[in-house]
């Protein structure tokens, strides 16, 4: 199901991209092929290396994966995936909660759509692609009526943990979610553990999100198969920045 199709920058001046839905086997197995080229092969996570060179799990076949493609070579360039509340029913659970307690935020559990997986091809990380994901997510939300976003951003440890750490000092000064929607770890970062005084480097799929109106929900999570803590993330539309709603929304109704 096409979504979406827009001109947009890709480096190149005369690409255009393309933004849709994955709807066949082949199209989901491009998306595989595309994060593991990005999260396994860039990181050199070799534990998680395999023949087929997917990255692929058992959410892979409950989610809707938004592909954004480069229409000069037909290239799958970025990816997101994401998962409507129905589709956690039958799955069974959200993805987050592999790594969160969420039960707090059961009494909205049916009005949250949740992101992740979120792979950009390094040659095409202008900005163009996220844009067009994002525009994605907006008009996924609004055909599920969902009115939150949730998702875990990725903070990665190969500095010993101490940006990781420094972050989650900075957010707890400006950007905690309310106590009513905490989340707790069920492996927790060792905070505690790393020196203070470190200055925070967001990175920029977090400083995405923050920008956007999300909330941090509380410690980071330890993901030991990627080496690196992660920040659950949820965001209202309610809250949703005014610039990025006017964007988003705007993008998503040319639909």
């Amino acid at each position: 199901m096409r979504l979406l199709t827009t001109p947009a920058d890709a480096n190149l001046s005369s690409s255009k991209l393309s933004l849709s839905l994955a709807t066949t086997p082949e199209e989901v197995r491009e998306v595989q092929r595309l994060r593991y080229k990005v999260f396994i092969e860039t990181m050199n996570l070799s534990a998680l290396a395999n023949a087929e060179g997917l990255d692929k799990d058992e959410f892979d076949d409950y989610c809707d994966h938004l592909i954004v493609r480069d229409n000069k070579t037909l290239s799958v360039v970025g990816t997101y995936r994401v998962m409507s509340p129905h589709a956690a029913r039958r799955m069974g659970k959200f993805y987050s909660e592999q790594e969160f307690d969420l039960s707090r935020l059961d009494n909205i559990r049916n009005s949250i759509c949740e992101a992740g997986r979120a792979c950009i091809h390094p040659d095409y990380r202008s900005g163009a692609v996220i844009m067009l994901l994002w525009a994605g997510i907006a008009d996924f939300m609004r055909r599920e009526r969902c009115d939150y976003l949730m998702g875990c951003a990725s903070v990665s440890l190969a500095d010993g943990g101490h940006n990781a750490a420094a972050l989650y000092h900075a957010f707890r000064e400006n950007n905690m979610a309310p106590q009513e929607y905490s989340v707790t770890p069920h492996t927790a970062f060792p905070i505690e553990e790393r020196e203070a005084g470190h200055q925070p480097q967001v990175p920029p799929l977090l400083r995405g999100y923050l920008r956007s109106g999300a909330w941090v929900c509380g410690e980071p999570a330890w993901d030991p198969d990627f080496h690196s803590a992660d920040f659950f993330l949820l965001l209202p539309l309610a809250k949703l920045d005014g610039r990025y709603a006017r964007h988003y929304l705007k993008e998503s109704r040319a639909a």
